[in-house]
C-alpha cells in the first residue's frame, strides 16, 4: 500500500519507491529507502508529517504516494 494511505500513529517498513529516478533518488536521500520503518507523526491538508531514521520528514501526498509499504 502506499504511504500516503497510513494513518497518524501507524508504523510500516518501506519495500519500494517509484517514479522517476531523481524522485527516486531524493526519497531515498531522505531516507526513504527498502527496509527504512516510518512512523506517521501528523498530517494536515498540505500532506504528511513523518518520522524515519530519527528524523521528521514533511512530505506531500503527491511524494507519499510514490513510497510503497508493508
Amino acid at each position: 500500500m502506499a504511504l500516503a494511505m497510513m494513518g497518524v500513529g501507524e508504523k510500516r517498513m518501506v519495500i519500494k519507491v517509484r517514479g522517476k529516478d531523481e524522485v527516486i533518488r531524493h526519497l531515498m536521500d531522505l531516507g526513504f529507502a527498502p527496509g527504512a520503518e516510518v512512523l506517521v507523526v501528523g498530517e494536515n491538508v498540505a500532506g504528511m508529517i513523518l518520522m524515519v531514521k530519527g528524523v521528521r520528514v514533511a512530505l506531500d501526498r503527491g511524494l507519499a504516494n510514490k513510497i510503497m509499504v508493508a
